[in-house]
């Protein structure tokens, strides 16, 4: 484990460079052990031999006209209880994660985060060993201009 870990703050742009997601506003939650990405259109399918979902997200807030489609492996379905004390069943897939000039494979689960201010959340597993978090901060990786992360999902 990394004596110096860097400090990533509360709120912070990540990429799912495997999702073709160049940028996301993803929430730091070290009280939630999973992650979770906001998703829609799930459909389960077969392919080799292997269970795979394809499912469609709107990665920036409020902007419904940006739209990723992205089908992944399905390693696990678990039942996952949120903040409100909800729960559901959801997929998880593992993907790559970049986080402040890191990637890494993250589990990930696919759930319906509409009513959410953020359309990832990055919970402790993920970050465990990796970052520290500084809770009075935001954005340590760097900020990006509405503009410039449009200009990147247009391209």
């Amino acid at each position: 484990m990394p004596i110096n870990k860097p400090f990533i703050g509360w709120r912070e742009w990540a990429s799912l460079p495997d999702l073709k997601v160049p940028l996301i506003k993803a929430k730091i939650d070290t009280g939630a052990r999973s992650s979770a990405l906001h998703t829609f259109a799930l459909d389960a399918f077969m392919r080799d031999g292997r269970e795979w979902v394809k499912f469609k997200l709107h990665p920036l807030q409020n902007r419904s006209d940006i739209m990723v489609e992205a089908e992944a492996p399905i390693i696990d379905q678990r039942l996952v209880t949120d903040s409100g004390g909800h729960q559901e069943y959801r997929y998880f897939i593992q993907t790559n994660l970049r986080l402040l000039n890191q990637t890494f494979a993250a589990e990930v689960s696919l759930t319906t985060r509409d009513t959410m201010r953020f359309r990832m959340l990055i919970g402790r597993t993920a970050l465990n060993g990796r970052y520290t978090v500084d809770p009075e901060q935001s954005y340590l990786s760097g900020e990006h201009s509405k503009s410039s992360v449009l200009k990147m999902y247009r391209s």
